[in-house]
C-alpha cells in the first residue's frame, strides 16, 4: 500500500508536508496556548510600527492561519502516504507561504529585519513545496 513512497518525489513531498505540518502546528498551538505571553510580546515588538493598533487582531489571524496551514498539511501528508494524493497537501503548503509571507511583512513592519530575515528559509521551503507537490 505504501511502495509509492519509495518514489523519491512522493517521498520528498510525504517529508517536506510532515515537517510543515509540525512547524505550524506547534507554532499555532503556541500561541493558542499562550496567548496573552505572545500577545504582550508582540505589542511590544509593534509598539512603534504603523500596526501598533491592530496587534491582537493580526496575532488571531496568524494563530488561524498556522493552525490551519498545519492542519491541512498533517491531513495532506497522511494523504500521500496512504493514497499517493496530494490535494490536501498542496492547500496546506499553499496556506503556509501565505503566513509566512504575512509574517515577513510584519517583521518588515517592525523593523526587526534580522526575524524577517529567518524567515526566507521557511518561505523557500514552502514554495518548494508547493512546486514540488504539483510534479
Amino acid at each position: 500500500m505504501i511502495q509509492h513512497l519509495l518514489n523519491p518525489v512522493v517521498f520528498a513531498q510525504a517529508t517536506t508536508i510532515i515537517f510543515l505540518a509540525v512547524l505550524f502546528l506547534q507554532s499555532g498551538l503556541d500561541k493558542v496556548f499562550n496567548f496573552a505571553d505572545n500577545l504582550a510580546w508582540l505589542k511590544e515588538h509593534f509598539a512603534k510600527s504603523p500596526v501598533r493598533g491592530q496587534v491582537k487582531g493580526m496575532l488571531l489571524m496568524v494563530t488561524v492561519a498556522e493552525v490551519s496551514a498545519g492542519i491541512l498539511a498533517l491531513v495532506g501528508g497522511v494523504q500521500i502516504v496512504l493514497s499517493d494524493q496530494t490535494t490536501w497537501a498542496l492547500y496546506g503548503a499553499q496556506l503556509a507561504t501565505i503566513d509566512i509571507l504575512i509574517l515577513f511583512i510584519g517583521q518588515r513592519l517592525a523593523k526587526d529585519y534580522a526575524g524577517a530575515a529567518t524567515l526566507v528559509p521557511y518561505f523557500m521551503l514552502c514554495v518548494g513545496e508547493v512546486l514540488l507537490l504539483n510534479l
